[in-house]
Formats: structure tokens, C-alpha cells, sequence
């Protein structure tokens, strides 16, 4: 069996299980990475060496990238072992490498108001508040539909990782520009958001990418913006107005506390506080 003939298969197992279209894709990816560089060979021709020096050449990338990577080819040899196509798993002794704790990076209060400022348009107060007060990854905002939208309760229902449905929440100021948005289209596509120019279609994530760089164009903010970065300042700002780390982990939807708790490193204006409270 040819890695290409094998990949199927693994796809067609893991569509099977409900992955996302999005995580299918990167580990397509990740899939392609692989074989250009060890070529379209027979599944037991693989040898740890041939995966190891594949990986070495990815070194110059961060470890987190290499992580991914390495994560993938053990799932795909991993499932390839246990089905039995092959005898033996040659990547089951790969490890990922050492990742120092990686702080968010998030916008100040200056910050989000000088990019609320440069939002010119219905469309982009109404993302920009969208991210903000939800925390959503791009892909969630991506897939929302207008009936998820609970106008009421100020929620909308999002598949998050893993297609894992949860509730979030937004302040009367997004549902407000929300709203104007939803109102001036004259379209009646079932997408939240949607494109410009016709044919009217559901937003792409790229163009959600472009959209959040071109307001951080016309605004002064001189840090890095991307749509990320608005999850993480819900987050900080959530941490500082006092909220608990179980309400943040559920915003979120993580899966764990530990990942939610990265966020206790960055308040040190909370910090400040709490210092000044009990000495």
C-alpha cells in the first residue's frame, strides 16, 4: 500500500469519527509535507530513520510547528499499526520537542479602543465587536449561521474543536452593531457573514484575516493584529474584571484548566491588586 492509498484510508476514518473539515485539512497538509519528501513509497518501506531525517529538516521551524508535524505521522502510523497494515509502528517512539510556556499576547485597553475607532464599516464594528466580547477562534466565526444567533439571551451556539457545540456570549454593544449589519444586507444567505461584492457568499477565513489587518491599517496601534489575539484580550479581560477561571475555560472552550490558566501569567495589573489587598 502507497502512503497516497494509505492517507485515504486514514481520512476516510477519521471523517468517519466527525473531525472537523478544518483539522482533515491540515492533517492533509501535513499528509502532502510528508510524502514530498520521502516520496509516494510502499507503507512498510517507512523507517523511523527516513521519518527522523524528515523532521530534522524541519528544524528551523518553531517547535510548535515541528510539534504538529510529528503529532500527525504518529497518528497516521498509529492507525496503520492498529488496523494492521502494518507489523510494526516505525513513528511510535517520536517524541514532540520541548515548548517553553508561551505567554498570549493581547490588546490594551488603548489598543482595542483605537481599533474600534477605525472601523469604518457595519461590517467590521460588528466582527470587531464580535471577537472581542466572544473570544471565538476565526474558524467558529467562520461557520456561524444567522439562526445560531440567540438575539434574546445575547448568545450564539458555535462548533468549536473537536465539533464540539458551545454557548457564547456578547455585550449589548456587539448586538447592537450585530444587528445594524444583519439589517443592511439585502441578501438572504443563511451565513452570518458574508461577502462583499456578489455573488454573495459565506466569508472566508482568509478574508476575515484580510478584513482585521485592514483595520489595524488605519488605526495607530502599532502591535501585531490578528483575529487570535482578539481571544486572547476577551480572555485578559475577562481575567482582570475578576471572573473565575471556570467561567474563562468555558467562554473559551477548553478542554482543560491548564490551558486557561496561561492567562493568569499575563494580568499583572490583577496581580498588582491582589498584592496591594492582602499586604
Amino acid at each position: 500500500m502507497l502512503l497516497t492509498e494509505a492517507w485515504k484510508l486514514y481520512e476516510g476514518d477519521k471523517r468517519l469519527l466527525g473531525y472537523s473539515p478544518h483539522t482533515l485539512n491540515a492533517y492533509q497538509i501535513q499528509s502532502n509535507l510528508l510524502i514530498r519528501h520521502i516520496g509516494d513509497i510502499e507503507i512498510e518501506n517507512v523507517t523511523h530513520l527516513a521519518l527522523k531525517e524528515y523532521l530534522i529538516k524541519q528544524v528551523h521551524l518553531k517547535p510548535a510547528s515541528v510539534g504538529h508535524r510529528i503529532k500527525f505521522i504518529r497518528s497516521l502510523f498509529r492507525y496503520l499499526h492498529e488496523e494492521g497494515f502494518v507489523n510494526h509502528n516505525v513513528a511510535a517512539k517520536l517524541r514532540e520537542p520541548k515548548q517553553g510556556k508561551r505567554i498570549p499576547k493581547f490588546f490594551n485597553e488603548e489598543e482595542i479602543e483605537l481599533l474600534r475607532d477605525s472601523c469604518d464599516s457595519l461590517l467590521e464594528k460588528a466582527l470587531t465587536e464580535f471577537f472581542f466580547s466572544t473570544g471565538c477562534r476565526i474558524g467558529e466565526v467562520y461557520g456561524l449561521n444567522r439562526r445560531d444567533i440567540n438575539w434574546d439571551a445575547r448568545s450564539a451556539s458555535v462548533i468549536g474543536k473537536g465539533d464540539k457545540q458551545r454557548e457564547v456570549y456578547f455585550t449589548i454593544k456587539c448586538k447592537i452593531w450585530l444587528d445594524k449589519y444583519i439589517k443592511s444586507r439585502t441578501d438572504d444567505h443563511e451565513a452570518l457573514f458574508v461577502t462583499v461584492r456578489n455573488p454573495i457568499r459565506r466569508m472566508s477565513i482568509a478574508r476575515i484575516r484580510e478584513i482585521v489587518k485592514e483595520i489595524a491599517k488605519h488605526s495607530e496601534v502599532e502591535t501585531n493584529v490578528y483575529p487570535h489575539r482578539w481571544r486572547h484580550s476577551m480572555a485578559t479581560t475577562m481575567l482582570n474584571n475578576g471572573a473565575p477561571m471556570e467561567v474563562i475555560m468555558s467562554n473559551l472552550g477548553h478542554q482543560r484548566i491548564s490551558t486557561t490558566m496561561i492567562y493568569a501569567q499575563l494580568s499583572g495589573e490583577r496581580r498588582r491588586q491582589e498584592y496591594n489587598k492582602y499586604f
